[in-house]
């Protein structure tokens, strides 16, 4: 019982970290080596008080076949890239590949409000390597932007930073799912 108290009060901590600083976070913040994995992006505020009108998000080497969730109102482009390191998808060889995403708001009446939250998600698959993966994001506002790409030199604990990115634990695969 001890146990599962100072597990709980690690996560309110942890919690209270996010809330407190309203950085860009992931909801599901961990998954498995090589899957599938849909990233949504919550954004929870504006930048000093006023609208969020567009995000810019970096995809990270690694991750692979981004594909992103449209949303009303708002327009997507995609920007591709040639790969330092070539993949294999599906028996084809993929050279280049989505290396930025980018929503903005169709118009001033679809921008998001400094005091509502959104999410906006893209899917692809995850490296075969665990590991951190750091997802930059720049937040444009009305009249200044937020550049949520801070990295912490050792580690994943972000506390201390002013704008981290947002992080995504990749696990290892569980032994049985091993292929040889």
């Amino acid at each position: 019982m001890k146990h599962t108290h100072v597990i709980f009060a690690a996560c309110l901590a942890l919690c209270g970290v996010q809330i407190a600083h309203a950085h860009i976070v992931l909801s599901e913040p961990q998954a498995v080596a090589g899957s599938y994995y849909k990233a949504t992006l919550r954004v929870g505020h504006g930048c000093n008080g006023e609208s969020t009108r567009g995000l810019v998000v970096q995809i990270p080497t690694g991750f692979q076949g981004a594909k992103p969730q449209p949303k009303l109102g708002w327009t997507l482009t995609t920007r591709k890239a040639k790969l330092d390191k070539p993949y294999n998808s599906h028996g084809k060889t993929v050279t280049e590949d989505v290396v930025e995403l980018r929503w903005t708001a169709a118009s001033q009446a679809t921008n998001l409000p400094d005091d509502h939250f959104d999410e906006f998600a893209f899917m692809g698959r995850l490296p075969e390597q665990a590991g951190p993966l750091w997802i930059k994001i720049l937040q444009t506002c009305e009249n200044g932007q937020n550049d949520w790409s801070e990295i912490p030199a050792n580690g994943t604990l972000t506390r201390g930073l002013k704008s981290p990115a947002a992080l995504l634990e990749v696990q290892p695969k569980a032994a049985h799912e091993h292929h040889h």
